[in-house]
């Protein structure tokens, strides 16, 4: 008999041509921890390790589909949020996620691109914030897509430990802010708060260009959520996962890009 889990975990996000983020970086960390991994694809991209040239979002009855078929057939203990295009496409990921009940939902508010062009219309924002957040059991932030949901600058210690509390306050249950964009010295600093508990997790920083690392941090919290971790056990053992990742990534395309090494990590 398998090892694999007979839990699943599904992904709603968008798919990465070049394999390095999105939904392929998100079921490589599901089947790199034993959890069988299912996807709903919210958005398909065109690209590779030197941009993207091209977004295509599917006809939103075909995403409700994909939800609906994957709810039908199995045990789904938590669902990982990517990349979803607009408020349409997050109107129907809320109102699938109020209709299943999953035990668990990570979100990664997949808002700015890395060139630092904001990726949502200011309506797919509200509706992330009034329709997602209070869903999601735990929200997985950097710190420019904290500060837009915020409408505040974040960028030192004090202001990202305040972020945290005030990502609370505006509905969301629990929340990972991580520190890869803030400047903290050789160290990277990812900070956890519930409103009871307070973690910080602590990594050096590798002077890496990377690509696809929130997507597998969140996929991988689901994951551990899945083999019965708690949260804040699950966001420290996904923290680890990615830097050990990270430390084997390599470079496949053309590019400068870096993409990890998912089963490096478990092998490590």
């Amino acid at each position: 008999m398998s090892q694999l889990s007979s839990v699943s975990a599904l992904t709603i996000a968008g798919s990465d041509s070049g394999g390095g983020a999105g939904i392929q970086a998100d079921l490589k960390t599901f089947a790199a921890h034993r959890v069988h991994g299912l996807s709903a694809i919210a958005a398909l991209t065109a690209q590779h390790t030197r941009g993207v040239s091209a977004v295509h979002v599917p006809p939103p009855d075909f995403l409700r589909a994909q939800i609906d078929a994957c709810f039908e057939d199995f045990d789904i203990q938590a669902v990982k949020l990517g990349m979803l295009a607009n408020a349409e496409v997050i109107h129907l990921v809320a109102d699938a996620l109020e209709r299943h009940r999953p035990p668990f939902v990570v979100l990664d508010p997949v808002m700015i691109a890395t060139s630092g062009a904001k990726l949502l219309e200011d309506a797919a924002l509200d509706a992330l914030r009034t329709r997602l957040l209070p869903l999601a059991t735990l929200l997985t932030p950097n710190a420019p897509e904290a500060a837009l949901l915020l409408g505040r600058t974040i960028d030192d210690a004090e202001s990202a430990e305040i972020a945290a509390t005030a990502l609370l306050d505006l509905g969301a249950n629990a929340v990972l802010l991580k520190g890869g964009h803030l400047h903290e010295g050789a160290r990277v600093i990812d900070r956890f708060d519930d409103g009871v508990t307070r973690n910080e997790f602590i990594h050096a920083r590798l002077p890496l260009d990377a690509h696809g690392t929130g997507c597998t941090l969140a996929s991988a919290v689901a994951a551990q959520l899945c083999q019965g971790l708690s949260l804040p056990d699950a966001c420290e053992a996904a923290i680890d996962y990615v830097a050990r990742a990270l430390q084997a990534g390599y470079r496949p395309g053309h590019g400068e890009v870096v993409v990890l090494d998912h089963f490096a990590a478990i092998r490590a």
